[in-house]
């Protein structure tokens, strides 16, 4: 049944639902669609449309729901519905009776869906940036490894200076760093919430639209109804981002196919991101980098066709704005899957660096330097520029390269050079000499390595009262979207050496307690990272170092209450009854935003005897 089929007295004909249907792809919006429903149920609950056991019965038919949806969401697709909506409606329905009827009490399609999209494009630019972490990883540790080997550098496809192979990795790193920053701060943007906007003019009900935005980790709701059903901005700057983020791995494809072919030899591609060839045998094709090169072209076209349909859109839904999603949906998991293959043509790729300092020390690519050379004896640039023009020419005459010029041949053209001119002319002196910020020397280039590595670094260390702020305000987020206790900033201060903290390029970023009780129980309490630093690993270090903490201390068994088991279980914690804690743990529950649907774990580590303290350890992501 359709969700508004009571205005009609005849139903659609198979065309035009064929043509108006759009589970077929927005089923992808399943996790989405139920996660928000169940917020929205809260909120219903707080304005007391639902009862406290009618929140408890929807929540619990919606939660199974989604459990029965991740299974495979593709067969959603084929169940025959309007959309998403109206698909996790009726199976609702099927579970609940007449109860699911009242979900949609107070909400429009409008704002689901934009909801919906949101928290979608929010998760998958969460695994983007991670993948652009991943490359610009991979680039570094290449960088790392290629110091020394010189490449030649092109303009116009010209060989022009030589550069060191390590540059031109960091000139990508720079690349990804700019993508990573424009998405960061499309993410900040579309991080809004838009649910209880209704169709347009906002929801009748009493509805805290900030505590409904915090329970789905919005750092906000949106400021007018009228916009948030409307907006697309953030589908706009997600393949903005995309596409400028494409164009820098198509460039770097271009790159690499002319490095790998026979012509250059400067590197050779993995077996793992190649193919051959049907008829010759020989042939080892960069398929995976002329697939990122050709792939670009759809990235781009979803981003012009999504400007197109929001062209001259007058506020505010229309149903031209269904066909924002089936370009995102190809976009941002081909932008995706080609950094992935990115990273691995840059994990497998060998370099030849013999033949890519051959290369450097054809095409006269010292020539500046030499005119360099010519300004340092008091020559004009222009007037050095004319002379090594001409010998430039005597060398191509002579079927020579500069350096090997005798000094007659040089003083034929420039007397004012001398026997001092061959040193400056050996491609580690052009290397050498750019030596300015930002340039090809091995000092600016293993600066720049060292700066990239640096903010890949997470270190784990005990709080100090200077990080009481950043406590405090990792503390107060995850305690608004319900998923740690809120605690004072003055308890804070009197418990600071309870804390540990991570750090990121010097920023904290992280925070944990470990939290004694008279019993001599510990609890870790107040876990949780900054959503927006997207570097993994520092939920693991906390807990590694609250645990050597504890074992310091001579403590025998700590315990943690969760809702990811899976975590904690990696850490070496085990489940153990609720009925085990003491009576005060159960007692802080009562400060808990969801007392009444609790659905933490209780788990335990119980410790050896306690060994000699370690030194804070470091992890590079």
């Amino acid at each position: 049944m359709a969700l508004w089929g009571g205005r009609f007295s005849s139903g659609p004909d198979a065309a035009f639902k064929q043509f108006n249907d759009s589970l077929p792809f927005d089923y992808q919006l399943a996790e989405q669609d139920i996660v928000g429903s169940i917020a929205w149920a809260g909120a219903l609950k707080q304005v007391q449309v639902l009862s406290a056991d009618e929140h408890v019965e929807l929540v619990a038919a919606l939660q199974a729901l989604l459990d029965e949806a991740s299974v495979d969401p593709r067969a959603i697709a084929t169940a025959g519905y309007e959309d998403i909506h109206s698909y996790v409606e009726a199976r609702l329905i099927d579970k609940v009776g007449d109860l699911g009827k009242k979900l949609h009490t107070g909400r429009s399609r409008n704002d689901q869906v934009a909801t919906d999209f949101r928290l979608w494009c929010r998760d998958t630019a969460g695994t983007v940036l991670e993948a652009l972490e991943a490359l610009k990883a991979a680039f570094v540790a290449l960088a790392e490894r290629e110091l020394g080997t010189i490449l030649p550098g092109y303009t116009h496809l010209q060989r022009a200076q030589p550069v060191l192979f390590s540059h031109w990795c960091m000139a990508y790193v720079e690349m990804l760093e700019r993508d990573t920053l424009r998405l960061q701060d499309a993410v900040t943007r579309l991080n809004e919430c838009p649910l209880g906007s209704g169709a347009l003019a906002g929801t009748a009900y009493d509805i805290d639209r900030e505590q409904l935005a915090a329970e789905l980790n919005f750092r906000c709701a949106t400021r007018n109804s009228l916009d948030a059903v409307s907006d697309r901005d953030f589908v706009l700057e997600l393949l903005s981002c995309a596409s400028i983020s494409m164009l820098h791995l198509s460039r770097l494809a271009e790159d690499m196919i002319f490095y790998n072919s026979g012509e250059a030899g400067f590197i050779e591609l993995g077996d793992n991101v190649t193919s051959g060839s049907s008829l010759m045998p020989q042939k080892k094709n960069p398929d995976a980098l002329e697939l990122i090169r050709g792939k670009t072209g759809r990235v781009f076209g979803a981003f012009s066709a999504m400007m197109m349909t929001l062209k001259a859109l007058p506020l505010a839904y229309n149903k031209d704005m269904q066909e924002d999603k089936e370009g995102v949906f190809d976009a941002m998991p081909t932008w995706l899957a080609a950094l992935h293959m990115a990273q691995s043509c840059i994990e497998s790729v060998k370099v030849n660096g013999d033949k890519t300092k051959q290369a450097a020390q054809g095409g006269h690519a010292n020539a500046t330097e030499l005119a360099d050379y010519l300004v340092a004896k008091g020559i004009p640039f222009r007037e050095g520029h004319h002379i090594v023009g001409q010998l430039v020419q005597l060398a191509l005459s002579e079927q020579k390269n500069l350096e090997d010029l005798s000094l007659a041949q040089f003083q034929s053209v420039c007397a004012q050079i001398e026997q001092d001119v061959y040193p400056v002319l050996q491609l580690d002196a052009c290397i050498a000499a750019r030596s300015a910020k930002g340039g090809t020397s091995v000092a600016q280039v293993s600066a720049a390595i060292g700066a990239a590595k640096k903010k890949q670094q997470i270190t784990v260390r005990d709080a100090t009262l200077n990080d009481v702020e950043a406590i405090a305000g990792l503390i107060q987020y995850w305690a608004k979207v319900g998923e740690n206790l809120p605690r004072a900033k003055s308890d804070m201060i009197h418990s600071i050496n309870e804390f540990a903290v991570t750090e990121v390029d010097g920023k904290v970023t992280g925070c944990a307690s470990l939290y004694i009780y008279d019993t001599g129980l510990a609890e870790i309490r107040s876990l949780g990272v900054d959503p927006s630093v997207k570097v993994k690993g520092q939920g693991q270090l906390l807990v590694s170092h609250l645990l050597d903490k504890a074992k310091r201390l001579a403590l025998k068994r700590v315990i943690v209450l969760t809702r990811v088991p899976g975590f904690f279980d990696k850490q070496g914690f085990s489940g153990c009854s609720k009925d085990s804690l003491p009576e005060k743990v159960m007692k802080d529950c009562e400060l808990c935003l969801r007392k009444n649907n609790c659905d933490e774990v209780a788990m335990e580590f119980m410790l050896q005897a306690a060994k000699p303290e370690r030194i804070p350890c470091q992890f590079v992501a």
